[in-house]
């Protein structure tokens, strides 16, 4: 049998499961990426069950204040997403994206244990907040949670965010690794697969939205985090079941290691003498001071390095410094890869920072509205299901239509590049700033028109209203985010790919942090003793919420601009 499966052609730098050469024709290919889709169903069900609705198991249950409750899940969230950097780093550098899929699996299970134990003891939980439970206890009306039980439930929170970046820094990328990005089949499968893993993505947070939500609302938090507990560990043996089908890149050494030879011997070599650097690169690669190189590395043979960034071919071209730190031209090129793809990922942290407002203001304002469909209530926080449910429709129109329809007018393999697909979520992020202006400007013309500018009553004007910016958001989201992933994934070197794929989580991320930022610099420049703030206050109807819209709106303009220099001169990396 080992001889017959000699004679096999084997993928070049993959291995299987058992670390055994991955086979063509047996590893890798959309029925193993199809086991990838299947679990990020589950895996953001997990994820966003607990994340969408947290504020309120903070303030109501663990008793903090709103401001603190608000600040609490921000600061989860985007750890989460940034931790998504260590998980592709540790899947270029030192694990297969398969087992670091199964080790961040098994801790954001832990984690969820913990805060599932937390929430089904009252012992575990600080006292109701009732005037009974105050009298009884001769304390304050409210106990907020301390001492053993914050760290439990903090250690639970953040196993889950370390969790959860592991996944999202390994599981796109191990879908990805399976599409043969030789052939331009195998590189339109791919594009496939991220349209279909957003759309996956999408439907586990139509689960925690509506279902999952509804839950922890009337049946106790116990079984929404016993819910998303049993979803991340059901992924687990999906995941497994397609082990034999997988086909596994081999690390390649750590990419920061190779980003920091390239750049040091750069510096050394274009600004010490020879003699010099000959000394400064020897005690750089002494044994005190050991820098790794990278390991198993499959990489074509040596050849001139580009004009591009010329600054870094002092590396390379007969430096001694060079020599002794073992920099190729490869791996200069490799350089050069990764710093033209960051002013891209530079231009999407404002366009991640327009999505924020989908889980911010834009719910304050349907809170405001009249949120009845017919005989049925909405409540404000199942809102995110407007764009899930349009990027649920979106994904498969956009690559079963669209994309099909533009390969026959653009007469290109991919119809819609890389970037034009994200030039097109910057753009439509752009428009639904200026949609929820002007439905903002409508809905506060309503509040004083109708009386109620003061009044707690709902607004005479349907909260359907706020759909519109949500089908422009969710529209961006999708143009955006999968364009993302694959952009970077495709064009970072091999040897960095997983890392580079998570910058599409570490820009939400960002974005995140990017709003808050500008929603208190706002503050400071226009409120003063004589001037309310324009986002200040208990009353939504008092807010210049309009103006903030608008100068989102001019914001995103600007950084489209910014995006176009750089998209205009970016030149794709040649394929084979």
């Amino acid at each position: 049998m080992e001889v017959v499966e000699s004679q096999v052609p084997t993928w070049k730098g993959y291995v299987d499961w058992r670390n055994r050469p991955a086979l063509r024709g047996k590893h890798g290919g959309m029925f193993a990426a199809s086991f990838v889709l299947g679990v990020e169903v589950l895996e953001n069900l997990a994820f966003l069950a607990n994340a969408s609705n947290l504020v309120r198991y903070l303030s109501e249950y663990m008793h903090f204040p709103l401001a603190k409750s608000a600040n609490a899940v921000t600061n989860f969230m985007g750890t989460a997403f940034f931790l998504a950097l260590l998980g592709g780093f540790f899947s270029d550098a030192f694990f297969t994206t398969y087992h670091i899929y199964l080790i961040s699996a098994l801790v954001e299970f832990l984690g969820l244990v913990l805060l599932t134990i937390q929430a089904r003891s009252d012992s575990l939980k600080p006292p109701e907040c009732s005037p009974a439970a105050a009298a009884a206890s001769g304390g304050p009306l409210c106990s907020q949670v301390h001492g053993s039980q914050a760290a439990m439930l903090f250690a639970g929170l953040y196993l889950v965010a370390l969790g959860v970046g592991g996944i999202k820094g390994s599981l796109p990328p191990h879908g990805a690794e399976q599409l043969d990005e030789d052939t331009a089949e195998g590189r339109k499968r791919r594009s496939t697969f991220f349209n279909y893993f957003v759309f996956s993505l999408s439907c586990g947070a139509l689960i925690a939205v509506t279902l999952v939500v509804w839950v922890e609302d009337h049946k106790g938090w116990q079984w929404g985090f016993g819910i998303s507990m049993m979803a991340i560990l059901l992924s687990i043996p999906i995941f497994l079941s397609g082990s034999k089908f997988y086909r596994n890149k081999i690390p390649l050494g750590s990419p920061f290691t190779t980003i920091c030879k390239v750049i040091v011997g750069a510096l050394i070599n274009s600004l010490v003498p020879r003699n010099s650097s000959n000394a400064i690169a020897s005690m750089i690669t002494s044994p005190s001071l050991p820098i790794p190189t990278a390991t198993k590395d499959v990489v074509e043979p040596p050849q001139e390095p580009s004009e591009s960034l010329k600054f870094l071919n002092a590396a390379v071209l007969n430096k001694p410094a060079c020599n002794k730190l073992e920099c190729t031209v490869q791996q200069v090129e490799d350089v050069k890869i990764v710093i033209k793809i960051l002013p891209i990922f530079a231009c999407t942290i404002m366009l991640n920072c327009c999505l924020a407002q989908l889980s911010t203001f834009s719910v304050q304002q349907a809170a405001t509205m009249d949120t009845k469909l017919g005989s049925l209530k909405v409540p404000p926080a199942s809102l995110p299901v407007f764009p899930v449910i349009f990027m649920m429709v979106l994904a498969p129109t956009y690559d079963q239509f669209i994309v099909p329809f533009m390969r026959r007018i653009t007469k290109t393999e991919m119809g819609i590049s890389h970037l034009q697909r994200i030039g097109a979520g910057l753009v439509l992020s752009i428009a639904a700033m200026a949609v929820a202006a002007v439905v903002e400007v409508k809905r506060r013309r309503v509040a004083v028109n109708s009386g109620l500018a003061d009044s707690p009553d709902p607004l005479p004007i349907s909260f359907l209203w706020i759909a519109f910016q949500y089908l422009f958001l969710g529209s961006a989201d999708l143009f955006s985010l999968a364009g993302l992933m694959e952009f970077f994934f495709s064009e970072a070197p091999a040897s960095m790919r997983s890392l580079a794929t998570s910058l599409s989580w570490a820009s939400l991320a960002m974005g995140y942090y990017l709003s808050t930022v500008i929603v208190s610099v706002v503050n400071s420049v226009t409120g003063n003793s004589t001037h309310r703030a324009w986002l200040s206050g208990e009353n939504l109807n008092r807010y210049r919420l309009e103006r903030f819209y608008w100068l989102m709106c001019i914001l995103s303009v600007l950084n489209f601009l910014h995006y176009m220099f750089w998209a205009l001169r970016y030149k794709y990396r040649s394929r084979k």
